[in-house]
């Protein structure tokens, strides 16, 4: 026992003496923290699980045999195990082309809407404007509304372009923009992409916080306001650009909506993956020599590759973000304080 041990021991007396003294308080304060601790454990566990275990699952079944898939005495763990699941699901995906093509729209399109979107964002916190609520009631409508709602003015809309006029006085009528990627960039240069009213949201929240005087003091040392945007206000908001880049590039990765609207062939990982389990038939099929496109599939196996596929697709999503977490982070942290 230390010295300081025994020093207290003997000023105030051992634990059950104190515990006697004070009615029994002091027992059934410790019992009482040591149960809130305990229930605390099991939420946060419990909540942890439930994220976790579908995960968990898939990468179970993605490295087992068939012959496993069809034994009950095999649940978590495979008894054979194989990386094969692998070859075939990116060989059925085409996920060289898929994951090429998926990372220059994303990434490009990441960029574009993180950009336009600070832009945007900082002018409704800091400059007034004619009708600046109700633009801001449009971002917040933005997030409110689904992209399903006006799905069918967009197809007529981009199946039918023309600007003013000019593309009819030249070509003789409008042109038809779907089956490329010029609507993504279109509508995430005038921020009306996927999800850009919450990220518009976010960073002005965020540049309401930052005090002002930072921005009179640069205008009093001959800054001028689009010097004092990029120099001054853009390193301050590396955490929230970093955020709404990261917000921007998963949703873009994982869209299917906006991809079979306007895409259409192009391979991209969302759609391979949403397209899998025909293909799996297909080619399955194509092997067997068989008629029938679901000869031979089971819906164990299908389900199987499926899952596969789907890790092949969340992988680079978490490479990316274990490489940006600390700005993430940083941004949820502050922002969720802030606001």
């Amino acid at each position: 026992m230390t010295k300081s041990k025994t020093v207290e021991i003997k000023k105030y007396g051992t634990y059950w003496e104190r515990n006697r003294q004070s009615g029994g308080y002091l027992l059934r304060h410790d019992v009482g923290e040591v149960f809130i601790k305990f229930v605390r454990f099991v939420l946060l566990f419990g909540m942890c699980f439930l994220i976790l275990q579908p995960i968990l699952n898939k990468i179970s079944v993605s490295f087992m045999e068939q012959q496993d898939l069809y034994n009950p005495i095999v649940v978590s763990i495979p008894l054979h195990f194989t990386g094969e699941n692998y070859k075939l699901a990116a060989e059925i995906m085409s996920y060289k082309e898929a994951l090429k093509n998926s990372i220059i729209i994303s990434l490009t399109i990441a960029i574009i809407q993180t950009a336009m979107c600070t832009i945007v964002g900082y002018g409704f916190s800091r400059f007034k404007f004619p009708l600046k609520n109700f633009w801001f009631g449009c971002v917040l409508a933005l997030i409110i509304v689904p992209p399903q709602a006006f799905s069918s003015s967009l197809v007529l809309h981009f199946s039918n372009y023309d600007i003013l006029g000019i593309f009819k006085a030249l070509k003789g009528g409008p042109i038809n923009l779907r089956g490329s990627v010029v609507p993504y960039y279109l509508m995430s240069l005038t921020c009306m992409g996927l999800k850009n009213g919450l990220y518009i949201y976010l960073v002005r929240q965020f540049f309401r916080n930052i005090p002002v005087d930072l921005e009179e003091a640069a205008y009093i040392d001959g800054c001028g306001m689009f010097k004092t945007f990029t120099k001054i206000m853009v390193p301050q908001s590396k955490p929230i650009v970093t955020s709404c880049f990261l917000f921007s590039l998963v949703w873009q990765w994982t869209d299917g909506f906006y991809s079979k609207l306007f895409i259409g062939g192009k391979k991209l990982v969302s759609t391979s993956l949403a397209s899998i389990a025909d293909a799996l038939g297909v080619y399955i099929a194509r092997q067997n020599g068989a008629a029938n496109a679901q000869t031979g599939v089971s819906t164990q196996y299908t389900n199987c590759i499926l899952s596969t596929g789907t890790l092949l697709i969340v992988l680079p999503i978490v490479v990316v973000y274990l490489i940006a977490q600390k700005a993430f982070v940083e941004s949820i942290s502050s922002t969720g304080i802030k606001m």
